[in-house]
């Protein structure tokens, strides 16, 4: 855990230490271009240490998603492709592999907005996650394991569509289980659920990292909630990583109050006038 939290351009409070677990991914100075002339990411650099939960958060744009997807491959599906930097993962280059070679190799990503097969059964989505294996034993043991966390799915046996928001998040992330995945990426898991199931959402994010020990790569806007999971974070704005550090570190900040988290900053910061002549302060370009 770092002392002090990191800041973009060269310019920074203190220098973080190396995390206290080797990272199991890392992200270097990545760039990303869509239909080979739109620049989207412009050097993007993070590390994911093993066993731990990272957020990456940001405004919409900020290329939070297209960071996800360039790690799980699915950059492919979108005309997409990294131009520079590379990716890693377990010590192996990864960056534009096709997206089932990267769910062999531990990653599943957990797309925002669910993406559940609608008009397919629960039990046919949860077998779609395994499709890149070969164990029926192993399967069928982690059904009933995905069960015990989920014990409502064993309930619902009809088409997925008919499932509540909050039962097809925990169908996604039930899917993402049944690849026996290193590490899950997660986008925007609290996407249109009610406070209460954003909640049970998280806590079931906490239980699978603590219990299973899988690592998480979370892109969240409900940036409050995922500092509570995270043990460090990332955030972006215009393509690029602007501010890292410690989980407790970027909860104290007074910009992350500000722009985050809904507070700090004092009484001259509180109108809306007064905060968009900040423009992140400067101090983050």
């Amino acid at each position: 855990m770092t002392e002090t939290v990191s800041m973009p351009g060269g310019a920074a409070l203190a220098e973080p230490p190396a995390p206290a677990r080797a990272p199991i991914l890392a992200v270097n100075n990545i760039e990303v271009v869509y239909d080979e002339v739109i620049l989207v990411l412009r050097g993007v650099s993070l590390a994911v240490p093993e066993g731990e939960i990272v957020a990456l958060l940001g405004p919409n744009g900020a290329g939070k998603s297209t960071t996800l997807k360039a790690i799980s491959g699915l950059l492919r599906t979108e005309d997409g492709e990294v131009t520079r930097g590379n990716v890693s993962f377990m010590g192996e280059e990864i960056a534009n592999l096709a997206p089932e070679d990267i769910v062999r190799r531990g990653i599943f990503q957990v797309m925002e907005g669910r993406r559940i097969v609608e008009d397919m059964t629960v039990i046919e989505n949860l077998r779609l996650g395994a499709f890149t294996r070969r164990d029926r034993d192993g399967i069928r043991r982690d059904l009933d394991m995905v069960f015990d966390f989920f014990p409502r799915l064993r309930e619902r046996t009809g088409l997925a569509g008919y499932l509540s928001g909050g039962e097809q998040q925990m169908l996604a992330i039930s899917r993402a289980l049944m690849a026996r995945p290193k590490m899950i990426l997660l986008d925007e898991p609290s996407m249109g659920l009610s406070p209460l199931l954003v909640k049970e959402v998280f806590d079931i994010i906490r239980q699978l990292n603590r219990e299973l020990g899988i690592t998480m790569l979370l892109v969240e806007q409900n940036a409050r909630m995922a500092l509570k999971v995270a043990n460090y974070g990332y955030i972006m704005e215009s393509g690029k990583v602007v501010l890292d550090g410690a989980q407790e570190d970027l909860v104290n900040n007074e910009d992350v109050k500000e722009f985050y988290l809904g507070g700090g900053g004092g009484e001259e910061r509180k109108s809306f006038k007064n905060l968009k002549s900040y423009k992140r302060r400067k101090r983050w370009l």
